[in-house]
């Protein structure tokens, strides 16, 4: 009987490559409903569907035959109004009642244009209080202002779409073969005063010719892809340092921030921060309100296409901003996410709420947001986070409807969060991390983990797995993960974990874990032995078949050390960091 379910699997697979069809393989095991998952069940038959087929309705706002529309997909709500501001301080909004449809989708229209116009909306549920200060932001907003805080208030913002003057841009079509993906934090690469640009840290100032950093940077590297960490509006702010919220004690981010972005706010809207050209974020300020982002991200796009360099997103669609308020949790709580038994949010991503990508609507706004930003920002592909959180039924939707608009767009991610499983991606056409070639190569962790470099064998790594990279760790060979070469993304370094530099600094012992380090110059520079290491890993890279991937400063061994100069209560500083999620600062900084 296994057997024959293995033909069948790869029969199945065989008529998917040929063909392109959809596969889809259920991986949930047939356990009995909690009335959480059965009220779910219930609420998945309310269904708009896409907007471009027939009685599909568009959601979020947009502007037709001199009215603007406002709509909002919520099921379990019993009244919902519009909330309009002048300005995004405004705390009280004019409020207009919305009516719901037999779909669940609420609806109201307002005369003329309204470009610029802030918006939120007023949900009130069964069963419990109408809290009136709670605006929640659209899920579909193209902008939105923020007030910055750990509560993260936001407004939606009309934005007029379809109006860029791309001349004449068009997507980057690349074998992914070819591919030279150099991951990169928008903030990172140019807020340094060394940079030499005008408007550091933002889109702008990543694409200013003629200087140090930037643009002019990144090509001379022989790059050609930028993999943007995530660039989606995010919660820039944590919960206060000795502080709690909802069970969760801070006292591992002295610096409250999340620097990196892996919180998204709206899946529709670029981050803000990114065009505020400050030098550090203004906390308890409005910030967006211009929607100035929009054109800044689209500059950037442009400017990059005309280098015949690509740009990928990362995106996260596995879980939401966890901390603030006014989002799809207010919304439609037991729509949008996954819970237990108890309706307690699953939290699989670590990061307080998982999204049921599952449930057609939240899976029909992943799409969206994919198309989005394909057609309105001319992406060229996406890397998503903890992929394995997305279930297969919207991984296969994806890449079935991207590759309506553009053959050659880019789909990588990483094969885990809800389990393992590169293969499963790449036989539905997705590229993965390799996480095996990176333990092989390095090793899993500089202390009792050295891989090949360090003249080790890590974990099961033998010379016929070491061909097997070499090869494009193939499912033909012994232990393989993927059906062709060009799902492989090898990569030694990225921003997770140590960079490849401190790897073989601490590896070889010639820097201590908690060693204080004062001599920057010293302890950076690469010693003849570590240098031969960093060399013979980039030689193993650069010459194994599939997609090559480095990270920002790994091409010079960047060391990540906190600085003094820091006000926060940082007991690690002077020490190499591991997890510099948190440090908008020069731990980060190229």
């Amino acid at each position: 009987m296994k057997i024959l379910s293995t033909k069948i699997f790869f029969i199945t697979v065989i008529l998917f490559t040929i063909i392109g069809s959809k596969l889809y393989v259920s991986d949930k095991t047939k356990t009995p409903l909690s009335s959480i998952q059965k009220k779910q069940k219930e609420l998945d038959k309310f269904y708009s569907d896409l907007p471009d087929r027939q009685a599909g309705k568009r959601l979020g706002s947009f502007v037709e035959n001199g009215k603007t529309y406002f709509r909002l997909f919520t099921p379990n709500a019993e009244k919902v109004s519009l909330l309009t501001f002048e300005k995004p301080e405004q705390t009280k909004g004019k409020e207009f009642q919305m009516m719901r449809d037999e779909n669940g989708v609420w609806e109201t229209s307002l005369d003329g244009e309204l470009y610029g116009l802030f918006y939120g909306f007023k949900v009130c549920h069964p069963g419990t209080p109408c809290i009136e200060d709670i605006v929640c932001v659209d899920p579909y907003a193209k902008a939105v202002a923020t007030f910055q805080t750990y509560f993260s208030p936001r407004r939606a913002i009309v934005v007029k779409e379809g109006n860029y003057l791309w001349e004449g841009d068009e997507w980057i079509q690349r074998d992914w073969r070819d591919l030279i993906i150099y991951e990169m934090h928008i903030r990172d690469m140019t807020e340094h005063p060394s940079s030499g640009v005008t408007e550091r840290g933002t889109y702008k100032g990543l694409v200013e010719k003629g200087k140090v950093g930037g643009i002019d940077y990144i090509k001379n590297l022989g790059v050609n892809t930028v993999e943007l960490l995530p660039s989606h509006e995010f919660a820039n702010i944590e919960i206060p340092f000795k502080d709690s919220l909802n069970g969760k004690f801070n006292n591992w981010n002295p610096y409250e921030r999340n620097h990196w972005g892996y919180m998204t706010a709206a899946f529709f809207a670029p981050e803000s921060y990114y065009s505020e050209n400050v030098r550090e974020l203004e906390w308890e300020k409005w910030s967006g309100g211009d929607a100035k982002a929009v054109n800044d991200f689209k500059d950037m796009v442009k400017a990059f296409h005309k280098e015949g360099i690509a740009v990928i997103m990362d995106v996260v669609y596995n879980h939401i901003s966890e901390y603030e308020i006014g989002n799809l949790k207010q919304i439609d709580k037991d729509y949008y996410f996954r819970l237990d038994e108890k309706g307690n949010y699953i939290q699989q991503s670590g990061c307080g709420n998982d999204l049921r990508t599952e449930a057609p609507m939240v899976r029909r706004m992943i799409v969206e947001s994919i198309l989005y930003w394909m057609k309105e920002y001319h992406i060229d592909g996406f890397r998503f986070d903890l992929g394995k959180l997305i279930d297969w039924e919207t991984i296969e939707e994806i890449i079935f409807e991207a590759k309506k608009i553009n053959p050659y767009v880019v789909f990588v991610c990483e094969p885990w969060g809800g389990g393992y499983d590169p293969a499963g991606f790449s036989v539905r056409g997705w590229g993965a991390w390799n996480d095996q070639i990176r333990n092989g190569i390095k090793g899993e962790n500089p202390f009792d983990g050295h891989g090949w470099i360090f003249g080790k064998w890590y974990g099961n790594n033998n010379p016929n797995r070491i061909k097997s990279y070499v090869n494009g760790t193939l499912t033909k060979d012994t232990l393989g993960l993927f059906q062709k070469p060009e799902h492989s993304v090898n990569y030694l370094e990225s921003h997770d974990g140590y960079s490849l530099g401190d790897f073989i600094r601490l590896g070889l012992g010639d820097v201590r874990r908690d060693e204080i380090i004062k001599d920057l110059d010293k302890k950076i520079k690469l010693t003849p032995h570590q240098l031969k290491l960093n060399k013979l890993a980039a030689l193993f890279l650069f010459t194994s078949r599939g997609i090559t991937m480095i990270s920002e400063g790994q091409e010079f061994a960047r060391s990540k050390v906190i600085p003094f100069n820091e006000s926060e209560q940082d007991p690690q500083k002077g020490m190499i960091d591991h997890n510099s999620y948190d440090k908008d600062n020069e731990t980060n900084y190229i």
